[in-house]
């Protein structure tokens, strides 16, 4: 059976995430890992409201912000995936990490 690692990372710092991403792709295919990715999702605009006092109603101009994601995912390697699991990133930077089992074609179901 083969694992899927899909990485998913989000920043508000587009050159960041660009940066990292694009790092972390080198490390992959350096060690020979299979990957597929980086892949862009479209740019996500979030508005926060800001209250002056606890209860709603009297508010300041709400903060806008862009949220960048990218997507890869790292196909067999375990070894490698479970190293990328356990890395450092910047603060800046959120990652999801999930693994999925794939069975062969043909592979009953348990």
């Amino acid at each position: 059976m083969t694992f899927v690692t899909k990485l998913r990372f989000q920043s508000g710092n587009r050159y960041e995430l660009e940066s990292q991403v694009e790092d972390l792709k080198s490390m992959l295919e350096r060690k020979g890992a299979e990957c597929k990715g980086p892949h862009a999702d479209p740019p996500e605009q979030i508005a926060v409201p800001q209250y002056r006092t606890l209860q709603p109603g009297d508010e300041f101009p709400s903060w806008d912000y862009t949220v960048y994601s990218r997507k890869l995912e790292i196909h067999g390697n375990d070894h490698i995936a479970r190293e990328v699991g356990h890395m450092d990133f910047p603060e800046s930077l959120h990652v999801e990490i999930e693994v999925e089992q794939k069975k062969p074609l043909g592979h009953l179901r348990d």
